[in-house]
């Protein structure tokens, strides 16, 4: 059994099964490139995450709030909804796509940087939705809004804040510290400093401070524990700061994205032990919450997902051989293309494993050095018009995906 088989994705007789259809006919019957999802999947990894946090005590709720950012699907949106999530939405556009998925305003929270006031007035129409501050300069703009609005019912405000350390799969997805491993500082969250003042000044313009929140990056691993712990330490620290300044708050929330398994290699995210630290230090607090939070936007859809693509010929060029398909990167996979650590397994869907294999790389057909979905990858040799499965396609492809080279963005199937 290969490394990356799961109920979705299954060999037999050498060929590829999506939920037991073969990948090469649903390639013929829908056309390539293809975004194919399934629903199971996403429902079997969110009974996992639900699991993990399943002895957390009674009358603490445990608030899973998908992070559409990752595919914004709406029939994703719709089965979400129908398995009890809340939203992370980070922008207006995103606000209004759960509340056309059905989801209730009271459980949408927006958390946006670089937010204008014109960005609160389009999310402030609903008022029932939390507001989360990412910088202490956006409650001047937020109370801007309500104040245009003649909004007249308390917002409800949690604070994003930056707790001083970060970790990610790369450092493009470090989303906390003063800066990133290569230098670049961090945009994100309100400094520790500023964390009581900002919410000071939230109650004293009339805004109703709900909750804290914090965000350490994407795609941990199992060596990234060490700091998650660390993290949840401070951030339960500096909710009895604020108990003690008078500030009860509903929730806490634990933002961090938990890395799937993207290559063999890789130790997975220990998520039971993650789950089993933080109920016990909530519990531990004496904070009295109402409810925990936390935002498993890739770890639900990317092993849901695949985009199938087809080979049009091979070429051969100064002693490297390239198989040429029918996509781009940027148009459809753009991981690769914008992080260089960012691993797709590839897989020939008509020949999947065989003695002899070849060594090539796997090239789209956009104008760019950087278009290609694998270098220099092991695997059967395919040939003119197989079927090619990009694996771990369901977060962060089609969400991300462009126009470049005027190009189209693929279609999307749901098994």
């Amino acid at each position: 059994m290969n490394w990356w088989e799961n109920e979705f994705l299954k060999v037999k007789n050498n060929r590829l099964y999506l939920e037991e259809q073969p990948a090469e006919e649903i390639a013929r019957k829908y056309g390539t490139p293809l975004y194919v999802y399934s629903r199971k999947q996403v429902l079997r990894n969110l009974r996992a995450l639900q699991e993990a946090f399943s002895p957390a005590p009674a009358g603490l709720e445990v608030r899973i709030a998908y992070a559409m950012k990752a595919n914004p699907h709406g029939s994703i949106l719709k089965t979400l909804l129908k398995a009890g999530c809340w939203i992370d939405a980070v922008s207006p556009g995103e606000v209004e796509a759960a509340l056309k998925a059905g989801f209730p305003e009271n459980k949408i929270m927006f958390t946006g940087t670089s937010i204008s006031r014109e960005d609160f007035e389009k999310v402030l129409k609903y008022p029932e939705l939390t507001v989360n501050i990412d910088a202490v300069e956006q409650i001047d703009l937020l109370a801007a809004a309500c104040k245009k609005l003649r909004r007249r019912k308390p917002v409800r405000v949690s604070v994003r804040w930056n707790p001083g350390l970060g970790r990610g799969f790369c450092s493009k997805t470090v989303t906390a510290g003063s800066h990133s491993p290569d230098g670049t500082p961090i945009k994100f969250g309100v400094e520790d400093s500023q964390v009581l003042p900002a919410f000071r000044k939230l109650k004293r313009l009339g805004f109703v401070p709900v909750g804290l929140h914090q965000h350490l990056g994407s795609g941990w691993t199992e060596e990234d524990f060490p700091v998650a712990v660390k993290a949840v330490d401070r951030m339960v620290k500096k909710a009895k700061e604020l108990k003690q300044a008078g500030f009860w708050l509903e929730f806490l929330d634990f933002g961090g994205g938990f890395g799937p398994k993207y290559r063999e290699d890789q130790r997975l995210f220990p998520l039971a032990e993650y789950a089993a630290c933080i109920l016990d230090k909530v519990e531990d607090s004496g904070l009295g919450l109402k409810a925990i939070v936390v935002e498993p936007g890739k770890y639900l859809l990317a092993s849901a997902g695949v985009l199938l693509v087809k080979v049009e010929y091979l070429k051969k060029s100064y002693g490297n051989l390239f198989a040429c398909v029918n996509a781009g990167t940027y148009n459809t996979v753009p991981r690769p293309a914008i992080y260089e650590e960012a691993y797709h397994e590839i897989v020939n869907a008509a020949r999947v494993d065989s003695g002899k294999k070849a060594r090539l790389t796997v090239a789209g057909h956009l104008c760019e050095t950087g278009d290609v979905f694998g270098s220099e990858r092991s695997m059967p040799a395919p040939r003119g018009g197989d079927i090619l499965a990009v694996l771990m396609a369901g977060a962060y492809c089609r969400s991300m995906a462009s126009n470049f080279n005027l190009r189209p963005i693929p279609g999307e199937l749901i098994l």
